[in-house]
């Protein structure tokens, strides 16, 4: 239950450990897979998604596809920390699903990678169709 609905529940004993424990759950991604950070928006007619991913390898970690005007970032990160007395790893897959607006073009679509940030670069099409009447038949 997302944590805003649960703010607004009648307090409980247990209610409390419940909402602390499911705060900033990303709902929407599947079990072991965890939600991508982005920031979107439009620059220069583009629509633009900024994706956290830092400490994975753009050509063997990270998938980009497009289908049906929806974007989808899917990445896989793998760390191993060691020492003398300690050894630690994180691991997991990242997905962010994003739906396109109308006017994307989704064959022109670009992607560059930088310190740790993914930038796809949708056009879009500015010239958009006039509305069309549509004549009712009897």
């Amino acid at each position: 239950m997302p944590a805003d609905i649960m703010r607004r529940m009648p307090m409980s004993p247990w209610r409390s450990d419940l909402s602390e424990l499911f705060e900033g759950f990303p709902f929407g991604a599947r079990a072991g897979q965890h939600m991508i950070r982005i920031e979107e928006y439009e620059k220069d007619g583009a629509y633009v998604v900024q994706a956290e991913l830092p400490g994975v390898d753009p050509d063997e970690d990270v998938e980009i596809t497009v289908r049906d005007h929806t974007l989808t970032i899917r990445a896989q990160r793998s760390e191993e920390k060691k020492d003398k007395q300690h050894s630690e790893f994180h691991y997991g897959t990242f997905v962010r699903t994003i739906g396109l607006p109308a006017e994307a073009k989704e064959e022109d679509i670009s992607a560059t990678y930088d310190k740790g940030v993914l930038t796809v670069t949708v056009p879009m099409d500015t010239e958009r169709p006039a509305a069309r009447r549509i004549k009712i038949n009897r």
